[in-house]
């Protein structure tokens, strides 16, 4: 998945404002703030999560998950573990981790 961190970062390098990312992605700009303003892992239709995942995607941003190597070139961010965030539970990531697809996709299935 994407964390809320990870849209406004992504924005940031882009230099998109919310209403911007919302026009690239599709979809309307309370979505994008809402999903902004959730604490740590975006919840929502996996559909929505996919077009933003896209659209960032589109834009050149390449999304890391937790311990996820880098196979892309050129500068980039990436948070590094300090002593604070180890007490943290890690955040999965929808283009590594195949289980919050899976149940994402169920959540969805039951709504």
């Amino acid at each position: 998945m994407i964390t809320s961190q990870q849209m406004r970062a992504a924005r940031a390098l882009l230099g998109l404002d919310q209403r911007q990312l919302a026009e690239l992605a599709g979809l309307s700009l309370p979505t994008i703030q809402r999903m902004e303003s959730s604490d740590g892992q975006v919840r929502g239709v996996v559909d929505t999560l996919v077009k933003v995942i896209t659209a960032f995607e589109s834009a050149g941003i390449e999304l890391l998950g937790e311990n996820a190597p880098s196979t892309g070139v050129g500068r980039g961010v990436r948070l590094r573990e300090t002593a604070s965030s180890r007490s943290r539970k890690p955040v999965p990531s929808m283009l590594y981790d195949k289980a919050p697809i899976e149940q994402a996709a169920s959540e969805d299935a039951e709504r």
